[in-house]
């Protein structure tokens, strides 16, 4: 390792839309569904309200509605969240679809896949080696170390190990920064 001091360059995770739900369909073999624009439905029976999340199938369209309030009293819901339904907030629609405990209620899980992006590194940096790199989760996108560093370095999964210097588990999902030091390819890792 050279003793110059390192290049600290800071990378972004970015969400670039809602993930889609691992979600089978009932009309269809698909197992993939999606919030779409996110809409919510809300409907009042006297004094009950139930509030509900739309999906929709991606590959036949149909329109699934999963439970977010039930039966619920309207003066148990405070009144900004219930505008936020009414007004269909993108905000709320990514916070009720990323919350954990909505997802274990309806046995759903999250496919990520092609719904985040990082920032690309800065040009012209191939001599200045080794790098210190800083990764900051902009919304908590689980990505697998291994694969966010080598789409960052342009390398194959199987060389990051020899190319890195980290403390964290390279196969593990995270949602947290982390950093690492990416050494020059051929040099002793």
């Amino acid at each position: 390792m050279s003793s110059q001091p390192h290049i600290v360059l800071p990378w972004i995770v970015r969400r670039t839309r809602l993930p889609l739900l691992s979600w089978r369909c009932l009309d269809c073999p698909s197992k993939s569904a999606t919030t779409g624009k996110g809409r919510f439905r809300a409907n009042a029976n006297g004094k009950l309200l139930d509030v509900w999340l739309l999906v929709r199938c991606v590959s036949c369209d149909r329109t699934s509605k999963l439970p977010v309030h039930e039966r619920a009293t309207v003066r148990s819901i405070d009144p900004a969240l219930l505008d936020g339904y009414h007004a269909n907030d993108p905000k709320l629609v990514a916070a009720t679809l990323l919350d954990p405990l909505f997802l274990r209620r309806h046995g759903l899980a999250l496919d990520w896949q092609g719904a985040w992006e990082l920032d690309p590194l800065p040009v012209g940096l191939d001599e200045a080696w080794p790098w210190q790199v800083a990764v900051n989760f902009e919304d908590p996108v689980p990505v697998r170390p291994d694969r966010l560093i080598a789409q960052g370095l342009g390398c194959s999964r199987s060389e990051v190990p020899r190319r890195i210097k980290s403390d964290i588990s390279l196969r593990r999902p995270r949602t947290l920064g982390f950093t690492f030091i990416a050494m020059a390819r051929g040099s002793a890792g």
